[in-house]
């Protein structure tokens, strides 16, 4: 028992020594206590050969722990609950760093005796060992966190938020001249008081100028800076009310300049006000950026790029920026591309800004839902809509030259203009000049690099491979790749219905309309055009069309042969009347209107001498007359007055002639003379009612009115036309001619079930592909439009079905 109690007796002054060294390490006395000291020295020593020594870093954590949770916090929280009963913020601010000033003060002690035991640590004085200055740093400064700031009240960021967001408004003052927008309740730099100079209010401090503590603000700012520095608490204490403060500045800042805005870039904008936000970011953050006063520690001293604090800060704001000015746009996207061009800027700092953040397909649904609501829909006429698809599409490729953006959201416009009866005619209209204020088509048609329809792919096949990209990942996948985002418009709109055949056809009545609504045979435009589409289309496509046009110069020419023929004539054997006509291959010209009519027999007698004459020019050939299309040249005598050089159509003309014979007709011998229904000469007649020539009377009897009171007389030709003949096309419509197309398929199959008896659908489209390959039609006519077709039959009962057999009915006999 006596040798176990010799082996654990306290070594003599063991306990006088901890006493020593521990009160040592807590002395609020700053400076280090000098090793020299014997008693200091043999302390330490007889500690560490005790095996105590290691104890000395425990001891002193544990007790700043426990001197933080019984006294220093408790002080802390309850002198920052002292702040509330402040009235102004300036006496706030004063608590606030009273405040801090108080907790460095009550933990100095402790951090002055960390860094002396580190110190010793790291010079192994007395043989103690540890993490060293360092190390001890970083574990009492833990302690102190989570000690402290744990779990941080709400009023202390309340009273750090108000505090920052003065010294902001101080700084931009001070450096900017503006504090518009400067913080959450502040006041702006041109606030004033309703009693003029007198009542005006610092800029920075929003108090009256004999009151300003701007200057102390910023006193306030560097001490607190220090003190927290020193504490290692400012990114915990600073970084939320700071971040708060700089969302709520960038929010207000692109609501109040960019919203709205779009023929204006901001960037460059923003980038200087970041610039001095940056200064107040080094004054909060950076000792570097402390000043004194107005125009000291700018964003120039504190903003460095070797400050990589203020590095993060420039680099989250500007992601933050990038992020809400996306929202903002993407909010406005349907009316930015609305104005392209003039919206370019808007669009250009939308492209930096979505290369930035991971928005895209939040711009993508939200774009096809704006398309949705405030374009589809059957309010908007087609022009319109294709003039925003347009736009669309310069738009977006600006903001995306991989086309993937225009791809996926402008599939809802594609999709609603196929549905749409007049779209190709609109864009047709449109690539000739002839749409009212839509001229992108016409001047894309004509610049000096169009892209060649046909050549298209097999330019996208011939690209250098090593300049190929993968698509973006919200790329719509389909069998044709990349090669199907053309950014040339034209080529877009054409791939609507994935057939250049139909837009070609449609030009073809268009310039059909126009060609026979000429009366001087002026072709210079129309050439013109044709022209440009062969650099678009291809000459093979445009063959028609240029039978169309030679067709317009022989019959002028064919013309002048006649007129030079009958001027040789004597007066009695020449024409009753003067006739050129319009000279048609009907191969090749669109299918026209039939229209049955009796002509005034002068008329008929020019018609078959002209036609003689032509017999004789061109030898085995001869023509076949439409005599309800042109136009007819005449003049109306009456007894008070005489309507001279009026052009209208040939019925008109016929209907006035009749007038000749007797002055009073019914609609009924019209008609009859006339041969067209009575609605249709009823709708004719309006035209000379409107023009005071004929008058209605009881039992729908029309007379000549040979006197008017009217005296008004037109001064020089003019063309009369009635409301049916306005924008009326002398061609068949699209689907005029596609009901004749489907009528000669029909031909086709009941020749096959006649003979055959039952077929399924596939094997029926099969037969037509081998029948009609060679027509126009069988390629815009899929199994999809077959199976809708001989559904139509079903339902006319010209077809029955059974289990996807299709039979004729049998006939009775």
């Amino acid at each position: 028992m006596d040798s176990t109690e010799m082996q654990f007796a306290v070594p003599q002054g063991l306990p006088s020594a901890w006493d020593t060294v521990t009160a040592t390490l807590v002395s609020p006395v700053s400076t280090d206590v000098p090793m020299c000291d014997g008693s200091l020295s043999e302390s330490l020593a007889l500690l560490c050969s005790s095996g105590l020594g290691q104890f000395l870093e425990g001891w002193l954590l544990e007790t700043l722990q426990v001197r933080l949770t019984t006294a220093v916090a408790p002080e802390f929280w309850a002198e920052l609950r002292r702040s509330e009963t402040e009235p102004d913020e300036r006496g706030r601010a004063r608590v606030l760093l009273g405040d801090f000033h108080t907790l460095q003060e009550r933990l100095e002690p402790f951090l002055g005796g960390l860094e002396r035991l580190g110190g010793w640590q790291d010079e192994a004085r007395g043989g103690l060992c540890g993490p060293g200055a360092r190390g001890l740093r970083e574990r009492a400064f833990s302690v102190i966190r989570a000690t402290l700031l744990f779990s941080p009240s709400a009023q202390l960021q309340e009273r750090v938020l108000e505090f920052y967001s003065r010294t902001f408004s101080v700084h931009m003052s001070w450096e900017g001249g503006a504090v518009a927008g400067a913080g959450p309740g502040e006041a702006g730099a041109g606030d004033e008081g309703a009693g003029g100079p007198e009542g005006r209010l610092c800029p920075g401090c929003a108090v009256p100028p004999q009151q300003c503590w701007c200057q102390e603000a910023m006193e306030c700012l560097q001490q607190l800076r220090f003190i927290l520095s020193r504490l290692q608490l400012l990114d915990r204490v600073s970084s939320e009310a700071v971040t708060s403060i700089l969302h709520q500045l960038i929010e207000q800042r692109t609501e109040q300049h960019c919203r709205g805005e779009h023929e204006s870039s901001f960037l460059l904008d923003f980038q200087e006000w970041l610039e001095l936000v940056l200064g107040w970011l080094s004054r909060v953050f950076s000792s570097e950026g402390i000043g004194a006063g107005p125009g000291v520690g700018g964003a120039s001293e504190g903003a460095g790029p070797a400050n990589s604090s203020l590095q993060r800060w420039r680099c989250h704001m500007h992601q933050f920026f990038c992020r809400i000015y996306v929202n903002m746009r993407i909010e406005e996207l349907f009316s930015i591309i609305r104005d392209f061009p003039e919206s370019k800027p808007a669009i250009e700092d939308l492209k930096f800004c979505l290369e930035r953040t991971n928005q895209r397909q939040q711009l993508l649904t939200s774009l096809k839902s704006a398309f949705e609501t405030r374009l589809l829909h059957p309010g908007v006429h087609t022009s319109d809509i294709i003039t925003v698809y347009i736009s669309a599409i310069k738009a977006l490729r600006e903001l995306d030259p991989s086309m993937v953006i225009l791809q996926v959201a402008c599939q809802p416009i594609r999709k609603y203009l196929r549905t749409r009866e007049d779209t190709v005619r609109q864009i047709v209209a449109s690539l000739t000049g002839d749409a009212e204020g839509c001229s992108d088509l016409a001047n894309e048609l004509s610049r000096a690099d169009p892209v060649t329809l046909e050549t298209q792919d097999s330019e996208d096949e011939g690209s250098d491979p090593e300049e190929w990209t993968p698509d973006p990942t919200d790329a719509v996948t389909d069998k044709t790749g990349s090669k199907r985002r053309s950014s040339d418009i034209i080529s877009l709109l054409v791939s609507i219905y994935g057939s250049k055949e139909i837009f070609i056809d449609e030009y073809r009545t268009v310039l059909a309309d126009r060609l026979l609504h000429q009366l001087d045979y002026n072709t210079v435009r129309e050439i013109r055009n044709v022209e440009l589409l062969k650099l678009r289309f291809g000459e093979a496509h445009m063959h028609y069309c240029e039978v169309m046009l030679k067709d317009v110069a022989d019959s002028r020419r064919i013309n002048s042969n006649i007129r030079e023929e009958e001027s040789r004539l004597p007066e009695q054997e020449g024409p009753p009347l003067v006739l050129s006509a319009m000279i048609l291959s009907s191969e090749f010209w669109p299918s026209l209107k039939e229209e049955k009519m009796e002509l005034p027999p002068p008329a008929a007698q020019a018609m078959e001498a002209y036609t003689h004459r032509y017999e004789k020019l061109k030898a085995m050939r001869t023509l076949s007359w439409k005599p309800h299309l042109g136009w007819v040249t005449l003049d109306v005598e009456l007894e008070d007055r005489t309507l001279s050089n009026l052009t209208v159509s040939p019925i008109h003309a016929t209907i006035i002639t009749l007038f000749q014979e007797k002055s009073v007709w019914s609609l009924e011998e019209l008609s009859a003379a006339v041969g067209v229904p009575q609605e249709t000469v009823r709708r004719k007649l309006g035209l000379w009612q409107q023009q005071g020539v004929l008058r209605e009377e009881a039992g729908a009897r029309y007379s000549v009115l040979e006197t008017s009171c009217s005296r008004e007389r037109p001064e020089r030709p003019v063309m009369l036309m009635d409301s049916d003949e306005e924008g009326d096309s002398n061609t068949t419509t699209q689907s005029e001619q596609r009901e004749e197309k489907l009528q000669l398929f029909w031909a086709y199959i009941h020749a096959m079930l006649t003979n055959l008896e039952s077929m399924t659908l596939e094997r029926i489209h099969s037969m037509l592909r081998m029948f009609v390959a060679t027509g126009p039609v069988i390629t815009e006519m899929d199994v999809n439009e077959l199976e809708s077709f001989l559904e139509r039959k079903v339902r006319e009962h010209q077809l029955i079905v059974s289990s996807g057999v299709y039979r004729l009915p049998k006939t009775s006999s």
